[in-house]
């Protein structure tokens, strides 16, 4: 136990999956110490729409359902006019230090003098918004980062970091080289350059990238979302590295149904009518969608396998305000009669619940983009993926599960969307969708073993357990 009242100030990146992530964590750390505080710093971002009102739905449970001690702070929206990637990367943090200075220095000012009321102990920032390491220094407060990805994509940013800064490096160049190779301290294979998240190869992106993990290094430690016994060789291997302390706290993970509206009741009564583990779910993600010839690719595929399946289908057809693909299930992007054809066995819907639909019974393999967030879901419930990553860091994270883990099969491991995509025929995506509801593979037995270890890890006793624990003494012992 905390001696004193001590108070976080989380600043997550605004991305929803990085928002939901740090609710939770926070829902973990207040629940273990009753003299912990914390104050989630919400910021708006045009780039990423975070505050939609599936958001923002979020956002307001989350804050009558938790415990007082968690406080939301949304900061005003300013003005963002820089143009591109880069500088919109550079600026947009930077940019709100004083909106976050203000915050704080209010959120003290308001307890102080008060008996017993919690003092500033430190900042949690997300793996993106390090420039806000500079705030934390100016309250004379230590910096920890939470890693909302898994420890492996630390373990091999932090590799690329060495090569650049270390032996001179330039790892863009490795753009026109996809199949050379890193061999990357903690794991087995060397992993081929293809499988890099895409901003380490844009000239102009990448030494901000970059430059996050050398801000990370420098962190008083690590919440990594994972737990040891999925990446227990690369969480050594960065344990033993000069790194900061790593706690893998891991799954963290929003697994609250929430309120059943007539959509969800519609899929799980259709669920409800399906065998036990013989439905595949197709989903992407919040950004994930597929151009028509692309979709009619994947009709043809689920056909022809003769599959029961659910279909969170996206065309980039249409676009909404937020300049998203849109959900659409017109029959026009299909193949003629596809609906007919498949009425028996299969199902597209718009948006999916996806914790519901996962945690189905019925639910027997995922066909998936393999986002860190949908990739711990997915293992939790015991549900084997078949990857078909789309961007940012998820054509890693398909290498990890096919090759280093053997926790899902192959669709397409380095498919990346975008202008010139090669569009996947149905015979390959069909082959991927036998393998991953094969019954009684190995394959199967491994998934269902990982999903008791998950679930394992986060009781009194386990590896994340007594990881979190870990990390609230340090917190004690740092304390200014």
């Amino acid at each position: 136990m905390i001696n004193q009242s001590a108070e976080l100030v989380f600043v997550p990146h605004p991305g929803m999956g990085h928002l939901i992530s740090t609710v939770e964590i926070a829902k973990l750390l207040v629940a273990r110490d009753s003299r912990l505080f914390i104050t989630v710093l919400v910021i708006n971002s045009p780039l990423h729409s975070n505050i939609t009102p599936h958001t923002q739905s979020f956002l307001s449970s989350s804050a009558n359902s938790s415990s007082e001690r968690i406080k939301f702070i949304h900061l005003p929206e300013i003005q963002n006019n820089n143009t591109g990637l880069a500088n919109f990367l550079s600026s947009f943090f930077e940019d709100r230090k004083p909106l976050v200075r203000d915050a704080v220095r209010e959120l003290v000012g308001s307890k102080s003098g008060r008996p017993d009321s919690p003092r500033l102990a430190g900042f949690v920032v997300d793996m993106f918004s390090t420039a806000m390491m500079d705030v934390a220094d100016e309250f004379g407060v230590p910096s920890y980062v939470f890693f909302t990805s898994g420890a492996g994509l630390l373990s091999l940013m932090s590799h690329v970091l060495t090569l650049s800064d270390e032996h001179g490096v330039d790892i863009t160049d490795l753009k026109d080289k996809p199949d050379s190779e890193l061999f990357v301290p903690g794991f087995l294979n060397p992993i081929p350059a293809k499988f890099l998240p895409a901003v380490t190869f844009d000239k102009a992106v990448s030494p901000f990238f970059l430059n996050h993990h050398r801000r990370i290094k420098s962190s008083k430690g690590i919440l990594v979302n994972t737990f040891l016994e999925l990446e227990s060789r690369t969480i050594e291997s960065l344990s033993q590295n000069k790194y900061p302390p790593i706690y893998p706290v891991g799954p963290i993970l929003n697994l609250d149904h929430g309120e059943t509206d007539e959509k969800t009741e519609n899929i799980v009564s259709w669920l409800d009518k399906q065998p036990p583990s013989s439905v595949v779910f197709l989903c992407f993600g919040s950004q994930g969608s597929f151009g028509e010839e692309q979709v009619r690719e994947i009709a043809l595929a689920l056909e022809r396998s003769g599959v029961r399946f659910l279909w969170s289908l996206r065309v980039t057809s249409q676009t909404d305000k937020y300049n998203t693909p849109t959900y659409n299930i017109d029959q026009e992007v299909l193949p003629e009669g596809f609906l007919d054809r498949t009425a028996e066995i299969g199902k597209i819907i718009g948006w999916a619940p996806q914790v519901t639909i996962l945690a189905h019974p019925a639910v027997g393999g995922f066909v998936s983009h393999c986002g860190w967030n949908s990739t711990l879901e997915s293992l939790w419930f015991g549900v084997p993926i078949a990857t078909w990553p789309l961007y940012a860091e998820q054509q890693y994270n398909a290498f990890k599960l096919v090759k280093e883990l053997e926790l899902s099969v192959e669709i397409k491991m380095d498919y990346v969307r975008g202008p010139g995509a090669a569009i996947l025929r149905a015979e390959e995506i069909e082959g991927g969708i036998r393998s991953v509801m094969e019954h009684d593979s190995d394959l199967r037995k491994r998934v269902k073993v990982i999903s008791a270890k998950s679930k394992k890890s986060l009781l009194n006793g386990g590896s994340s357990f007594s990881s979190l624990g870990r990390f609230i003494e340090d917190v004690k012992k740092n304390m200014p």
